[in-house]
């Protein structure tokens, strides 16, 4: 067993915050990280009523959901300003070749998400160091395929050549389903690009150009497609298939899954 401080020394414990990120409300912090470097920074400068990062440096890991009591380190930041309502904080060098890649083992399971280092670094062993900085999950296959928006999101922003290669190459028939309602949409990916350019439009617009996943989003913002879409392929065939073929295999879903009308997102 190999423990953090094999590889990773941090001479002066009581100097340090760590910060376990995970999810909020709305995503997870492993998606934010992939998706937005910018992004996962303000989660270091978000700042609540109380002072909780009152030490000079942020030892932040980020919960790789995927995995039990696993932890992505995030980066050592230092806190240059406290002003009352955020964080100033930058990325110092300690350790940063081992940001997105350590993989870190903690048992660790209370409700705060910002405690004193020395408390828990005896905890964190080292799981895994990945060769390249983690970019989102490996393409398990297009049978296989059940991801949140979020991930997705992170996925096609990072244009994942495997994920990209598998997907741009084929055609079929998805399912977007929204867990806060239960309603299913089912549509059809048959044009150029195949289902990576249908599903990137999704990305880009929240929606993908469909009627009433318009109407829904109509009073919410693509953080409601982040905490509540995922996608999931029915069905995936050749680019040589035909798009009559296609068309049918959707109908044929949308009738099996009753998508059409009020138990439904499908209007036609």
């Amino acid at each position: 067993m190999i423990r953090l401080a094999d590889i990773f020394p941090i001479e002066q414990p009581s100097l340090y915050k760590i910060h376990f990120a995970r999810r909020n409300d709305v995503e997870q912090p492993l998606d934010v990280f992939v998706r937005s470097r910018k992004e996962w920074q303000s989660w270091q400068e978000f700042r609540p009523k109380r002072n909780e990062f009152n030490r000079r440096y942020i030892f932040s890991v980020i919960d790789f959901y995927h995995e039990a009591d696993i932890w992505l380190f995030g980066g050592v930041w230092e806190v240059l300003e406290r002003p009352p309502d955020s964080y100033v904080v930058s990325l110092t060098d300690q350790g940063r070749h081992f940001v997105g890649r350590l993989k870190l083992h903690s048992p660790y399971r209370q409700r705060a998400t910002r405690v004193n280092f020395e408390n828990r670094m005896d905890e964190f062993t080292v799981s895994e160091i990945l060769r390249e900085e983690y970019s989102g999950l490996d393409f398990p296959g297009h049978d296989w395929i059940d991801i949140g928006f979020g991930e997705l999101e992170a996925l096609i922003l990072n244009d994942r050549p495997d994920w990209r290669g598998a997907l741009e190459n084929a055609k079929g028939v998805y399912l977007v389903a929204d867990r806060r309602t239960g309603r299913l949409y089912v549509g059809a990916a048959y044009g150029n690009g195949g289902v990576w350019s249908r599903w990137r439009e999704y990305i880009d617009t929240g929606h993908g150009g469909n009627v009433e996943l318009e109407k829904l989003l109509e009073d919410h913002s693509l953080d409601y497609c982040r905490k509540y879409f995922r996608f999931s392929l029915l069905e995936s065939h050749a680019a040589r298939i035909a798009d009559e073929t296609i068309s049918k295999r959707e109908s044929h879903w949308k009738q099996v899954l009753a998508s059409r009308g009020d138990f439904g997102l499908n209007r036609n």
